[in-house]
């Protein structure tokens, strides 16, 4: 046997340089595909994170999956939305231990706004229950004031008492912008790695406010409210996109579930985050799956090149 491993070792020194290519091949492939995979359960994991410790989301009747794109991830638009004479009532069930609304339909420089109350900051929570945290200043709570996620301030350099204005409807860039309703930094909220970071939060009332002199998206010419008039004014929301829900029980969520979707004054439905969660989990699935069978493939690839090279070499 020494003799044989003499051989061994003499072939590999006499092709040093093809046997490293081949070591070198062999453990990059190996590491790309256990990579790949750190990276696919890194990704489920914080795809499962993104909202915890809400029992319901509910919104205008529409599939499960897309209420929680628009609700939770800020991607899409409702297909209605919920009336506030609804949203009391659900509010003003027995087994609601809280509730959170959320306003979204206006934009600033590509991120999301939306308008909710102060009850967010309280009650939204991400991995395992974790809650908001303020990297600078504080929740709003004047009419204009705003809290941008952390992806908002870093990309756009904010800081506390910075001036933004809000655009009407999505996109980058819009020529139908609230400038004559400017809002002010009042809190930068810390790294989430969920849509939290990419989203500019106001209050409802604030909602209300820049649309006060608008009608069917467009401005109301001769018609304009300052933003000193509207403070003096009453700034009842009319409707909410959607709302998440705590309950004082888990052991009541499918009874509430089920007084939200057979409500009668109009069609709303109500999900479970983690049941929706699964369900988009499987549509982005494939991608994850394509992924590691390439991989995969990278592996097969250098151990065959490794097999080539011993067979040449015994030959």
């Amino acid at each position: 046997m020494t003799v044989v491993f003499r051989l061994a070792l003499r072939s590999l020194l006499g092709r040093w340089l093809t046997a490293l290519l081949a070591i070198a091949a062999i453990a990059l492939s190996v590491a790309l595909y256990t990579g790949v995979e750190k990276m696919r359960d890194a990704a489920r994991d914080s795809f499962a994170d993104t909202i915890s410790g809400t029992d319901l989301i509910v919104g205008a009747r529409a599939g499960d999956v897309q209420l929680l794109l628009y609700a939770v991830f800020r991607i899409g638009n409702a297909t209605s939305n919920i009336t506030w004479r609804s949203y009391q009532e659900i509010a003003s069930r027995p087994e609601v231990g809280w509730i959170v609304p959320v306003s979204l339909g206006d934009s600033h420089r590509g991120f999301r706004v939306m308008g909710t109350t102060p009850a967010y900051f309280e009650h939204y929570r991400y991995r395992r229950g974790q809650p908001l945290a303020f990297a600078a200043g504080r929740p709003f709570d004047d009419l204009f004031d705003a809290v941008v996620g952390a992806d908002v301030a870093a990309a756009l350099g904010y800081g506390v008492g910075d001036r933004i204005v809000v655009a009407h409807g999505l996109g980058e860039f819009s020529f139908a912008s609230h400038d004559d309703k400017p809002f002010r930094v009042a809190g930068v909220l810390e790294k989430t790695g969920t849509p939290v970071d990419r989203t500019v939060h106001v209050s409802l009332e604030a909602i209300e406010a820049i649309h006060v002199d608008w009608r069917a998206g467009t401005r109301l010419r001769g018609q304009e409210v300052g933003a000193e008039a509207v403070r003096r004014m009453t700034l009842t929301p009319k409707a909410v996109t959607a709302a998440l829900v705590g309950l004082k029980s888990r052991l009541a969520v499918f009874r509430m579930q089920r007084f939200v979707n057979e409500y009668r004054a109009e069609p709303l439905s109500a999900v479970l985050p983690g049941v929706a969660l699964q369900q988009l989990w499987q549509l982005v699935g494939t991608a994850e799956t394509a992924l590691s069978a390439v991989s995969l493939m990278v592996v097969g690839t250098a151990l065959l090149g490794m097999a080539t090279m011993i067979l040449a070499a015994l030959n």
